[in-house]
This record gives C-alpha cells, sequence and structure tokens, in this order.
C-alpha cells in the first residue's frame, strides 16, 4: 500500500524517476553480453538469429538513445520542481479562489453555452416559425370568438322559441 501511495504523490516523483533509470541501467547491463555474444555467435545455427539481431540492435538504439537523456534526466531531478509554479500574493489569493470557482462553473456550463451559440443561426427560422404559429393562433381565437357568438345567439334564439 505503501508503493501504491507514494507513486500518486508528486513529492515521490524523484524516486520514481530515479527507479526508472535504475531500471533502465539494469536492461543495459542484461543486454550488452547478449549484444557481444549475438555478434560473436555464428548466426548459421539459427534461421531466426536475423530478426533477434534487428531486435537487439533497435533495444540497443533504445538504450543508447536513454543514455543520451540521461544528463537531462539528471538535470531535471536535481532542479527543484516548486519554482516552475507562478507565486502569488498573499492579498490575492481570495481572488484567484473566487477566479478557480467561476472557472468552474464556466466549464460546467459549457457545453449549454455552446449549444447556445450553435443555435443562433437558426433563430431567424424559428422566429418565422413562432410568427406563422402566432398568426394561426389569432385566427382559431377569432374563428371560436365567432362561433360562440353565434352559439350565443342559437341559444337565445332557442330560449324564446321554447317560451313561445
Amino acid at each position: 500500500t505503501l508503493d501504491l501511495t507514494c507513486r500518486e504523490m508528486p513529492c515521490f516523483v524523484k524516486f520514481s524517476e530515479m527507479e526508472k533509470m535504475a531500471n533502465m541501467q539494469a536492461e543495459m547491463n542484461e543486454v550488452q553480453p547478449l549484444l557481444l555474444s549475438v555478434t560473436l555467435g555464428s548466426t548459421s545455427q539459427f534461421s531466426f538469429t536475423g530478426k533477434k539481431c534487428e531486435i537487439l540492435q533497435d533495444m540497443n538504439r533504445h538504450l543508447e538513445a536513454v543514455l543520451k537523456e540521461k544528463r537531462a534526466l539528471r538535470k531535471r531531478l536535481i532542479k527543484p520542481r516548486c519554482q516552475e509554479s507562478l507565486p502569488i500574493e498573499a492579498t490575492f489569493h481570495k481572488c484567484i479562489v473566487e477566479l478557480l470557482t467561476e472557472a468552474v462553473t464556466f466549464i460546467e456550463k459549457l457545453e449549454s453555452h455552446l449549444l447556445s451559440v450553435r443555435s443562433i443561426p437558426q433563430i431567424p427560422n424559428m422566429m418565422k416559425n413562432m410568427d406563422t404559429a402566432l398568426t394561426k393562433a389569432e385566427v382559431l381565437v377569432m374563428d371560436l370568438e365567432e362561433l360562440t357568438e353565434q352559439m350565443l345567439k342559437w341559444r337565445e334564439l332557442q330560449k324564446e322559441s321554447y317560451s313561445d
């Protein structure tokens, strides 16, 4: 459990990089005798020796590239990582916290914002559809008013006919 937790914490990054370098060095120490034995041994004994040789040469090139990067890795391990971040004065900490909360809410609502921006070109068509729907609703309201007037007139005529 200690190994699992220490690999995730940033303070153990240097240790994991050093462990990677040690593993690479061990691989190089194992591969070098193999390369020597392949180059010195006879290639006629096995039909697939050529493929193995190519694989080992690729591995050798890879390990040489790792050796070239060894200096850069050491420099990165020696250099403290805390200087890479930007220092923020204590007076601005509150502003940064507020800014981060606003950034989080903006990111949460980003998809809805994008949908509304994408719908902007469709607004004229939507407005036309709404206008036609509104005129149809107005026509239906006028027809309904005429129908109610006719029904009221018919009701009055029926009352008069029954009263007579």
